[in-house]
């Protein structure tokens, strides 16, 4: 939700040290707690809080003597552009020429900066309403200033493109020349701010920004992990356990240390509880540079306690799960009387869909660069949430947090991977063993794909009553998988409320009788995050059984998916006895409803797009999904083209999105885009199994990824428009989950083969 905020002059307080930001006219933001009110805690009109009440400020925007404008931004830049999208909606705000604005990343201060962790798809809907008030007041106190200067009414002058405009005159004075004349002048009250109309914003909503590190990126000048660079580094990987909670038993590091550039061996030891993302555990190589540090790790003998998930098997376990998602469980919704429409169906359908575990697998695996000595950690890495890694660098080093800072480097793909930040803390243990010398710890892709926070696998068993009419009177949805909360707490065996207001209590459909189950399933590995997490199954299963309904009763399936989502209404989810406690991505509800005419919308546009219904050639088909998540709305409709050799490609992918005010459109584009690509990888090829507790998988010849060749031709994106009135949502994840079963529907509509198992890869097909 859109945070209550204080705007407050800190131009003379210092607070941009060691943040490289200019200094001069400072106005800071500060989030106030939910439920405080910017009026109450304002002490007076002039903007400042008393001596003795004033928190540090989390958001800073300063403007120097020369006009250059400097925004310290606080979350991690991974390719979503949030980097370059949260700036640019100050920078409209206080209508300032963006070629004259210069980004700093904020270290991890969450006192000072806010929230700093990157994920959920919600920078952009909690920090928009923030980031406008604070560009709106530094306009204002430019515009008082020059109207002070000038002698004039303030109503007689307007900021425009980095100037004050004095409308009888003619005059202008730039915002360096008047920085210092602003500095001196209190801030406006929230009440008193003026925000622009829709009509008046020169960036939000245009997609004419490209994204601030760009020809950085483009040049090879853009610092990610592996770019970072210390006088007297040394280098180290990390020989881990090959099973989740096994440990090191015995060691022989003698031919490693032959291996020439290899300095030392060091012995890192497994789980810590006082630590969220504990590391694995292990033996560290030492050396001179990255590859000898790699070839003494191929060198060392080591003897492998395996532990409590040595027996773990995925094929054992998807028979365990199956055979749990076949009988009752866990009541998680329930409306209606579904035990009276099943005994009274004329006809029940029943189907049930698998989905593996998945590694994240960014282009840049995990590094780390660390400094710890004399009391004090330093540590550069690509994160997403590094104020979470500063908390547990310091309860692992027993350091005060104020001895401990955590520099962001840009992220070279992230997707949940890299909120974790067990790596930096192997980087510190490694540094600390050395006396404080600065050492560079990497992970290999090897290290990366057998040892992730995986996305859970999961099993979905669905169940529709039909009546003589074929109408759907009964829905069940079982799920079954290991929930990520099994990562910071005792295993808890079913998926939090969470996990299951990803597609499973929160179903949108018309249908009076409705049961959500959850089964019980132990986690025998690390569970993380994966873009967009639990959506992914639970759309894949719920999406591809609405059309295996559709084909039975020989219906259209985007027309019979628009009959299930019903007349448009905003679902009443929380309905006493219907869900225990319904999660809504930690935004309230009032604000952000089930809007079910704006998921049909979008099934219509993505529909309209493709083409539904059209001729097709031999061996085509189309297939349509759609999904709310992260508090969007998405469909997906995909054209797919099969030859005779069953050889799959997909021509065209048109994706609806509905996310409320489009702050970005060129953002949303190309996340949409990047969803596509993501989408065909899990869906064809990707997929992590387990033999004896040992990930199978190791790189990208086992662990397969969508190339260029086998990405989706043609992707479109059909963004639906709002004014701000409709409140921005998520967009990063919400992409992923309609491409499963828009691409399975697809495939069954050009071949007649249902899909229920995945990855696609290695199944048949030829058309029966």
């Amino acid at each position: 939700m859109p945070k209550q905020a204080l705007i407050q002059n800190v131009s003379r307080r210092g607070f941009l040290k060691g943040v490289g930001a200019a200094t001069g006219f400072v106005v800071a933001l500060q989030f106030l707690p939910r439920g405080a009110f910017a009026a109450e805690t304002y002490a007076t009109g002039a903007g400042e809080m008393p001596h003795g009440t004033v928190n540090d400020p989390h958001v800073f925007i300063s403007i120097d003597p020369s006009g250059t404008v400097t925004i310290v931004t606080h979350r991690s830049e991974m390719g979503t552009g949030i980097r370059t999208s949260l700036p640019m909606v100050v920078a409209d705000e206080l209508e300032a020429d963006w070629s004259r604005v210069r980004l700093t990343q904020a270290p991890a201060d969450e006192p000072r900066y806010g929230n700093q962790d990157t994920d959920g798809s919600r920078s952009m809907r909690h920090f928009i309403q923030p980031m406008r008030q604070c560009g709106a007041a530094m306009r204002q106190m430019l515009e008082e200033a020059a109207a002070r200067e000038w002698k004039v009414p303030v109503s007689e002058v307007q900021a425009a493109n980095h100037e004050v405009v004095h409308s009888g005159s003619g005059r202008r004075l730039g915002y360096g020349d008047l920085a210092q004349a602003a500095m001196d002048l209190p801030t406006p009250p929230l009440d008193q701010l003026k925000l622009k109309k829709d009509a008046a914003f020169r960036y939000m909503g245009k997609g004419n920004i490209s994204i601030y590190d760009l020809d950085d990126i483009i040049t090879g000048k853009a610092q990610y992990g592996y770019d970072t660079m210390l006088p007297g580094m040394k280098f180290a990987v990390v020989a881990h356990p090959p099973v989740v909670g096994g440990k090191v038993k015995s060691f022989d590091a003698s031919e490693t240390l032959k291996v020439p550039g290899v300095e030392k061996v060091i012995e890192i030891q497994t789980q810590d509880p006082r630590v969220k993302f504990t590391p694995l555990g292990g033996i560290a190589v030492v050396a001179s540079n990255t590859y000898a540090a790699m070839k003494g790790k191929e060198a060392l003998k080591i003897e492998w306690d395996d532990g409590p998930n040595a027996s773990y098997d995925s094929a054992a376990y998807k028979a365990e799960m199956e055979k749990t998602a076949r009988q009752p469980s866990k009541i998680v919704r329930n409306e209606g009387d579904p035990e009276k429409a099943f005994s009274a169906a004329a006809r029940k359908v029943t189907a049930e869909y698998y989905v593996p575990h998945l590694a994240c697998a960014p282009m840049e695996p995990p590094v780390a660069t660390a400094v710890v000595g004399n009391g004090q950690c330093e540590v550069w890495a690509p994160l997403q949430y590094p104020y979470g890694a500063r908390e547990d660098l310091a309860k692992l080093l027993n350091l005060p947090m104020d001895k401990v800072k955590v520099n962001v480097t840009l992220l070279g793909g992230g997707f949940g991977r890299k909120s974790q930040a067990d790596f930096a803390q192997e980087a510190a243990l490694v540094s600390q063993a050395l006396g404080g010398v600065p050492v560079k710890l990497a992970w290999s892709r090897e290290d990366d794909i057998q040892h992730s926070f995986y996305h859970t696998v999961s099993l979905d068993h669905l169940e529709a009553a039909l009546d003589e009419k074929g109408k759907v009177t009964g829905w069940l949805h079982r799920t079954v998988a290991p929930s990520l909360m099994s990562t910071f707490m005792p295993d808890p065996k079913h998926e939090h409320s969470l996990e299951l207001a990803m597609g499973v209590v929160d179903v949108p459909f018309a249908i009076p009788n409705i049961r959500c189950e959850n089964g019980e399933a132990a986690a025998h590995t690390r569970i993380g995050w994966f873009r967009s997490v639990a959506n992914i199954p639970h759309a894949f299963a719920a999406q591809s059984f609405v059309a295996e309904l559709a084909h039975s009763l020989g219906r259209d399936s985007k027309d019979f998916l628009l009959e299930l989502i019903g007349p448009a209404r905003k679902l009443d989810i929380g309905k006493t006895g219907m869900v225990e406690e319904f999660w809504n991505y930690g935004d309230p509800y009032e604000t952000y409803p089930i809007d079910t005419g704006r998921l049909a919308n979008v099934v219509r546009v993505a529909a309209d797009g493709i083409g539904w219904g059209r001729t097709l050639p031999k061996g085509h088909g189309l297939g349509i999904a759609a999904h709310r998540s992260f508090l969007s709305y998405v469909a997906t409709a995909i054209e797919v083209a099969i030859d005779d050799q069953g050889n799959l490609s997909v021509p065209r992918v048109d994706t609806a999105i509905d996310c409320g005010f489009a702050v970005n459109p060129e953002r949303i584009r190309s996340q949409i885009e990047g969803a596509a690509v993501m989408g065909m990888s899990s869906t064809m090829f990707s997929e992590i199994t387990f033999e004896k507790g040992r990930a199978v998988q190791a790189n990208y010849d086992t662990y397969e990824v969508a190339r260029i060749d086998t990405s989706p031709l043609d992707v479109r994106t059909h963004i639906i428009p709002h004014g701000y009135d409709v409140p921005a949502s998520g967009v990063g994840e919400p992409g992923v989950p309609p491409f499963a079963p828009a691409l399975c529907n697809a495939i069954f509509a050009a071949t007649g083969k249902r899909i229920r198992t995945l990855p696609i890869g290695g199944q048949d097909l030829r058309a029966i």
